[in-house]
């Protein structure tokens, strides 16, 4: 069980870890697969690197915050950035944040950066729309968890791995989720944007990040470097400076 402080919006508790720290503070969104424990410290360094508060949370499913009363829809990353960041940000008092958002918790850091005052944006392999790649690298995660051991490890990380890995893979592999493209959300953007892409992600290309810059309004910055769908573990040195060099002029 987490140890872990745990916040409640709606009757629900969400389980989170608070960084102290002084200017804009960081609110990190994790991966469709993620929690608070498998950013493996990445919020932490960054918090160490700049100075800044940093806040990281688990959605419902995911670590050891509750189940989620519900099975989770197509239209899950438009609820959590309408309902749930914005009651975070207010229970925490965390003003207007840098949003920090890793794959799936990219795309809800796009969503809420376009309805909330924020103060800047970092997404790493963001999703904005549904490609053909992505899919099969989706569908492998399947027979991993169930035929591997994806599911033994998983197990060590949340409180139900069964309902965390079903609430993201079947969203995905659900045929009414190929027409899910948030391209025509990302003008309501207007804060300073930080892309960062590796070149051998199996879940996307650099064409979300790439579709970032283009439809936001605020100034987009991208880094494209070598590797996979999880820069911030795969190149932490780079990435750690990347992100922490760009917010000191936040």
């Amino acid at each position: 069980m987490s140890e872990l402080p745990r916040v409640e919006i709606d009757g629900l508790a969400y389980e989170y870890e608070d960084v102290p720290g002084a200017g804009a503070p960081l609110l990190f969104l994790h991966e469709g697969l993620g929690s608070v424990g498998l950013w493996r410290g990445f919020h932490r360094r960054v918090a160490e690197a700049t100075g800044r508060r940093a806040v990281a949370y688990s959605r419902l499913g995911h670590g050891f915050s509750d189940l989620p009363p519900a099975k989770r829809t197509i239209r899950f990353a438009h609820e959590e950035a309408a309902t749930v960041v914005p009651a975070l940000v207010e229970a925490l008092d965390l003003g207007e944040p840098v949003l920090v958002g890793h794959s799936d918790g990219g795309s809800i850091a796009l969503l809420a950066a376009a309805a909330l005052p924020v103060s800047g944006l970092v997404v790493l392999a963001p999703h904005v729309l549904v490609e053909e790649i992505g899919l099969r690298a989706i569908e492998e995660a399947k027979r991993a968890f169930e035929s591997g051991d994806l599911a033994r490890r998983m197990a060590r990380h949340h409180r139900e791995a069964e309902v965390c890995f079903r609430n993201w893979n079947d969203v995905w592999l659900d045929p009414a989720f190929r027409d899910w493209d948030l391209r025509p959300e990302l003008a309501g953007i207007t804060c300073p944007v930080l892309g960062i892409q590796g070149d051998a992600d199996p879940y996307g290309t650099a064409v979300h990040v790439e579709a970032v810059r283009d439809g936001a309004r605020g100034t987009t910055d991208l880094l494209l470097l070598h590797g996979g769908h999880a820069p911030h573990l795969e190149r932490p040195a780079l990435v750690d400076a990347a992100v922490a060099g760009w917010l000191r002029d936040r």
